[in-house]
């Protein structure tokens, strides 16, 4: 199927781009979300009538997200779960943990917005946590695990 992108969404496209996606890509995630339109005729002669504004709001949206990670960037979360005496975890760090962390330093982050490539984390310790504020805007949080007996 033939999408217009609203938006810019990471890898498949800029604001504007024409591009052909799978049909229940385009029906279940980018339509009903309004990061896309269906290529039709109408929508193309709509979106260039609309382009400036879309991208001026965009514009604003990358402004936003780079003060936020301004903010977030380079930031530790202290993190303080039950653990055994070999440093494991009895249970695990996960992303709901670091929005929580997150949000009592006053930081408002959405859970999709944490990237966790290796899954939640078990052990005591430190790690590097990416968390992606805009397409364009990802910033590293240090999460440091501690276990209490």
């Amino acid at each position: 199927m033939q999408v217009i992108l609203m938006e810019k969404v990471t890898n498949l496209g800029n604001l504007g781009d024409v591009v052909k996606v799978k049909d229940g890509f385009a029906r279940n995630f980018l339509i009903p979300q309004g990061k896309a339109k269906r290529a039709t005729e109408a929508n193309l002669k709509a979106f260039e009538a609309r382009r400036a504004d879309l991208e001026k709001a965009q514009a604003e949206q990358l402004a936003k997200a780079q003060e936020r990670g301004g903010k977030l960037d380079g930031l530790t979360l202290q993190i303080a779960q039950k653990a055994g005496v070999d440093g494991r975890l009895f249970g695990s760090v996960t992303n709901y943990d670091i929005v929580e962390a997150l949000a009592k330093q006053g930081h408002e982050v959405e859970r999709s917005q944490v990237r966790m490539p290796a899954g939640p984390l078990k052990q005591v310790g430190e790690y590097s946590i990416q968390v992606q504020l805009h397409a364009d805007v990802v910033v590293t949080v240090t999460v440091s695990v501690l276990g209490e007996s």
